[in-house]
């Protein structure tokens, strides 16, 4: 997989400072400066708004010093260095001051998101030897947490941006074979029919119509002490949504590739956890399929299994993540989790409640929800509680089966009803969060590129720190 390149400098010699500035400080810096400062701050309209960059040459025209607005907030948003690294030449760049309560482990990872882009199919311009900006690592930086945490971020945004024909099952299967590889875990892989034969009805129902070298699969992923608590992460991996026989729209089809996020941030999720070597018992569930058309894909109306022995009646054969997530979640519950986090591009419904920066979850559990919201602002992740109202509980009742895969439009909230349905399957032990994502950037800014963007992780890998702390 591609990856970024190196974004990190260990000396300051001859690096170009960064002069981080709140907008009262503009203007006692400037004064204090040479003549031309003020001028070049003038013309550029520099006041130190939030996000704003001005590159100061020196005398001899090559850039001297860089400052960096931060707004007028008593906290500083590590994000806004991921703005700055995408507005850099290359050279190496050292912070001239650390702003106080700035966590400099989430400002270097935020310099190396900034820094990342997607170019795998495109030719490299004559000339061009991939080299940047460099920032030099401050003194304290855990180093190796930001090069862990980078790397897992940059996996989730290629695998995203990769195309169907490119990321299909074998491809996630092969992902998560080397990263079990790396860290020493164990994978687990059950393919196609044998998906039945393991009892994975669901799973197999949702992926059977896919050709055969595309076939459904149920990757399980388990990495240390047995002895300690189980920490559930389970991923939706479908890695193109047609839609099935209720066929997509081509607007709605074009940016399914997409679909398989889930999976791709369950993993990226795992693997910071193994090289935090965080206490746990981790086990990293993604089920993975094409939701493809042919004359064996599941129909409306059809009454599938599940591996919790729950029947589900297909309403519409585009609800089909929910469906792979229930099997997936029902086998979490079988290692006695302590803890299971999903994480699903699951519905439109919550890009209409939230759009798409702001990602909602749904937990019962109050404690959990008080440290994943801690974590969210302590990151800059940001993330929403939204309620699992039981009223529309009824919404997801079949006439026929136990549940129905879409809701009853009386209930018009569709993206709480989809965790509904997943509550359902959640391990009846421990705590239980469901992430709805978007995997998405739509709108391209500065350190922001359009497409695959990595949500939610840092902060839950923050919250996961804290609460299986060593």
């Amino acid at each position: 997989m591609l990856d970024i390149h190196p974004f990190l400098a260990a000396d300051t010699a001859g690096a170009i400072p960064v002069h981080p500035l709140f907008e009262a400080e503009v203007e006692a810096f400037v004064a204090a400066r040479r003549p031309a400062v003020r001028t070049l701050a003038d013309q550029n309209q520099f006041r130190g708004k939030a996000g704003q960059v001005l590159l100061v040459p020196g005398p001899g025209g090559a850039t001297e010093r860089v400052l960096l607005g931060l707004g007028t907030g008593s906290r500083v948003d590590p994000g806004l260095f991921r703005g700055l690294a995408a507005k850099l030449p290359a050279g190496d760049y050292a912070l001239a001051r650390i702003p106080r309560g700035l966590d400099l482990t989430e400002v270097a990872v935020a310099f190396a998101l900034g820094l990342y882009r997607f170019d795998r199919y495109r030719k490299r311009p004559s000339g061009k030897d991939g080299t940047g900006p460099r920032l030099v690592a401050p003194r304290g930086v855990d180093v190796t947490a930001v090069l862990a945490i980078s790397h897992a971020c940059a996996l989730v945004k290629d695998m995203v941006n990769t195309p169907a024909n490119d990321m299909g099952p074998l491809q996630i299967e092969t992902i998560a074979r080397e990263i079990a590889e790396q860290h020493g875990a164990e994978l687990t892989v059950i393919r196609g029919d044998d998906l039945l034969e393991q009892n994975y009805p669901a799973v197999h129902a949702v992926g059977r119509a896919a050709v055969p070298h595309r076939a459904p699969r149920l990757l399980e992923l388990t990495w240390g002490d047995p002895a300690h608590p189980v920490l559930a992460l389970v991923g939706k991996g479908v890695v193109f949504d047609s839609g099935g026989l209720d066929i997509k729209p081509s607007t709605g089809m074009r940016l399914m590739k997409k679909d398989m996020g889930g999976a791709a941030h369950a993993l990226a999720l795992g693997r910071m956890v193994m090289a935090a070597g965080l206490p746990v018992r981790l086990v990293v569930l993604t089920p993975v399929v094409e939701n493809a058309i042919s004359g064996d894909a599941m129909r409306p109306g059809d009454v599938l299994q599940t591996r919790a022995g729950l029947t589900v009646e297909v309403g519409n054969t585009d609800a089909e993540g929910r469906l792979i997530l229930s099997d997936a979640l029902a086998r979490a519950g079988e290692h006695n989790p302590v803890l299971t986090l999903d994480l699903a591009t699951l519905t439109g419904a919550a890009r209409v409640a939230l759009g798409p920066f702001v990602i909602p979850f749904w937990t019962g559990d109050e404690a959990l929800a008080a440290q994943i919201a801690s974590a969210s602002a302590a990151t800059f992740d940001p993330l929403w509680r939204m309620p699992l109202t039981e009223a529309y509980g009824e919404s997801i009742e079949s006439e026929i089966a136990d549940l129905q895969n879409d809701s009853a439009a009386w209930a018009q909230a569709g993206a709480t009803t989809a965790a509904l349905f997943l509550q359902k399957f959640a391990p009846s032990q421990g705590s239980w969060a469901h992430f709805d994502l978007y995997a998405w950037n739509p709108k391209a800014r500065p350190g922001y590129p359009a497409g695959g963007e990595v949500q939610a992780i840092r902060a839950l890998f923050a919250m996961l720190k804290t609460r299986f702390a060593a």
